[in-house]
């Protein structure tokens, strides 16, 4: 009885009570005390003082912006990230493995360098920027550069999370949609998208996230021009930092991080009954 309680009691993997003591600490110091500081500095403020500086119209455009473009943005990588994962996954051509590496450029390339090339590639005398200008399409400077920005470096979330679900895949469940009478177009929209919602919902949870709190491909190429409202949330908390007023940015950022944790909780409430939904099928 003695033995069995004491095999109960050790663990295959030693060291646990170590190893959860270093990961408590590293959260704490990465995640919980900067968190906790931000409250800090927010509580600083009066009532009156945090809704004096939240309603203010270049505030309040700045979210608006942050918050849109990133939508669209978001939405826009989910429709080109699940074609360009379905190219890199279902068909082998010459340089398959070149574009796929391409895919994570933005994950490794300085952010501040890919707004300077974005905003020099658009503007009205870039490679891209000119012809598009001489049609009456203005990129850099406008709303429409943000999105280009923002599509540029959530691109890479979409792709990598929807990637290893069509790897996974199985080809019997397509085989026999067709062996049903069923046409390429509903073979997909009724057997292969429900298995790619999931893995969709998250990476468009990740790249809107990572686009509402860009900083460095998005400052250059927007303008940051308040009478255009291309101005963002990130611009306007250096804004305020450079002025010293650590407790206006604590609270602008306070507000932007409740933001982001409510749009993150509601896309994985969304995901994990979607997978519920769908393993239950």
């Amino acid at each position: 009885m003695d033995s069995d309680k004491k095999s109960r009691g050790k663990r295959v993997v030693p060291g646990f009570g170590l190893t959860l003591g270093i990961t408590i600490s590293m959260l704490s110091i990465i995640i919980l005390i900067p968190l906790a500081s931000v409250l800090g500095y927010s509580f600083q403020l009066k009532p009156g003082e945090f809704f004096d500086i939240m309603t203010d119209s270049t505030v309040l455009w700045a979210f608006f912006t942050s918050i849109v473009m990133a939508l669209i943005a978001a939405v826009i990588n989910v429709i080109f990230g699940t074609i360009l994962a379905w190219v890199l996954v279902r068909y082998d051509f010459p340089g398959r493995r070149i574009m796929d590496g391409l895919i994570e450029i933005p994950f490794t390339l300085p952010t501040a360098v890919a707004g300077i090339t974005l905003s020099k590639m658009y503007s009205t005398t870039g490679e891209i920027g000119g012809p598009l200008s001489a049609l009456g399409i203005k990129v850099s400077y406008t709303h429409l550069g943000l999105i280009v920005a923002l599509v540029f470096i959530g691109l890479p979330f979409v792709v990598r999370a929807i990637q290893p679900v069509l790897e996974k895949f199985d080809y019997q469940y397509e085989e026999a949609a067709y062996t049903l009478g069923a046409n390429p177009r509903t073979t997909f929209f009724k057997v292969i998208l429900p298995e790619l919602r999931p893995a969709m919902i998250t990476g468009f949870g990740l790249a809107l996230a990572r686009g509402i709190g860009e900083y460095g491909s998005v400052i250059y190429i927007s303008g940051n021009s308040a009478k255009e409202h291309t101005q963002v949330v990130s611009y306007i908390i250096m804004q305020k930092l450079e002025r010293l007023d650590y407790a206006g940015a604590t609270s602008i950022a306070l507000v932007m991080l409740l933001i982001s944790f409510v749009l993150l909780l509601v896309i994985n409430i969304v995901q994990i009954r979607q997978s519920r939904r769908t393993n239950n099928v």
